[in-house]
């Protein structure tokens, strides 16, 4: 068996470096005179879609709170009356007042104030398909979850808080596991279908690079659906990326790959460099990555078996130091996750069927045990030393054994915290 080659060699990583410094100047370039033609006048008139909405009381004034995404990808907060109708994925039209903003509050997010303008009635494909899944279920609750899941609609407040407490937001939260999930369940829809006709017609193409187009195909249709949240560009880059490699005969499972999936992402949309659910998603890939790297020679069934277990003790300090949600169900997450692969692409089938009521019960239960969780906070020290060690673990494989006591210890302290 021929062995795969690396991604780069020694003398390969400077010239790499000058060319993520040109295309990043270039993206650069591009984000600044877009920021100028929006900051040009006091007020500037935008079509953006509304992700979240929530009331806030300050100084005894209540008030809505929305978080908005205009049509190029701005994101931005703003505020409208009390009485202000639910208006989650619609589309408004607003004049806002844009000329103090800052070139880095333009990169990161920003407040502005704003004058709604119009709210558009017309449903949208996303509102249909939220509508469609409402239909299926009487709890409100659930069918949030099911939005969540399907259309990246934002989770109620209440909801986040347990599913936070019980270490499964990330399952909620569309990213990269989900994309695993659906393009493998298109591949062994469509390989039969495609293997069918390949007999018969076409038996000199080359199947794999064929179902791969059109699985990528499908995703990429899926991902401007959901208005291409971070984590999910990053999911679709690697496999992109991780295709072509593998393709030309380069090793994949690399923190070369990694890296090079975040750096391209990063020198093409500098604005992702902001962004949470990016860096998390991409700690998740790391661990996963460091995991196969260190214990290739582990048989596929324990690699099943340990990677959810070493990717949830890993990720713990992450998830202590941001949310500080935890509960005695909370390590539960590790089979949820599990369990998790099969049940989000039968709920699929199932809401497309008109039977997606069929775990209601299940979920609502579920639900209930996240109404236990406590708080436990975690310094940003320990986190930043946590962090230090995973990237001495890339090197020296001792420091694997110190992180994984160290991961461990923090476990035990949230456990003490709650009992």
């Amino acid at each position: 068996m021929i062995d795969r080659v690396p991604l780069f060699y020694r003398r390969d990583y400077l010239s790499f470096l000058v060319l993520c410094l040109v295309i990043l100047s270039y993206s650069l370039l591009i984000e600044y005179n877009e920021y100028k033609s929006f900051t040009r006048f006091d007020t500037q008139l935008v079509k953006a879609t509304v992700l979240k909405q929530y009331e806030k009381t300050r100084a005894s004034k209540t008030y809505q709170v929305l978080k908005l995404k205009s049509a190029n990808g701005l994101s931005f907060y703003s505020s409208a009356k009390k009485l202000f109708p639910i208006s989650i994925g619609k589309t408004l039209r607003l004049e806002i007042w844009a000329g103090n903003i800052s070139f880095y509050e333009y990169l990161t997010g920003f407040y502005a104030y704003s004058k709604i303008r119009h709210i558009d009635t017309d449903k949208t494909i996303k509102q249909r398909v939220n509508s469609f899944v409402s239909t299926q279920h009487t709890n409100p609750n659930i069918t949030n979850i099911y939005q969540a899941l399907f259309s990246a609609t934002s989770l109620k407040p209440a909801l986040q808080v347990s599913f936070s407490n019980l270490g499964v937001s990330h399952l909620l939260a569309i990213s990269g596991f989900h994309l695993g999930v659906l393009s493998a369940l298109i591949f062994f829809l469509l390989k039969p279908i495609y293997t069918f006709f390949q007999n018969r017609y076409f038996p000199y193409r080359n199947s794999k690079a064929d179902l791969f187009m059109i699985v990528t195909l499908f995703l990429l249709s899926y991902l401007i659906f959901l208005d291409n949240p971070p984590s999910l560009i990053r999911a679709f880059s690697m496999l992109v990326v991780g295709f072509v490699l593998y393709d030309r005969g380069i090793k994949i499972i690399s923190m070369q790959t990694l890296l090079l999936s975040v750096v391209l992402l990063l020198v093409l949309f500098p604005k992702l460099c902001f962004t949470l659910g990016l860096w998390l998603s991409v700690s998740g890939v790391f661990y996963i990555f460091l995991f196969l790297v260190h214990f290739k020679e582990l048989s596929k069934i324990w690699q099943f078996i340990l990677i959810p277990i070493w990717v949830y003790l890993l990720m713990l300090p992450f998830s202590l130091t941001l949310f500080s949600n935890f509960s005695i169900y909370h390590p539960l997450s590790i089979i949820s996750t599990l369990m998790f692969s099969v049940f989000y692409p039968v709920s699929i089938l199932l809401h497309i069927f008109g039977f997606g009521n069929l775990f209601d019960k299940l979920l609502e239960g579920f639900i209930s045990l996240g109404d236990n969780g406590q708080t436990v906070i975690l310094s940003y020290k320990v986190l930043i030393t946590h962090i230090a060690l995973s990237f001495l673990s890339v090197y020296k494989k001792i420091f694997i054994y110190l992180l994984l006591i160290f991961s461990f210890f923090i476990f035990i302290y949230a456990v003490n915290q709650i009992t």
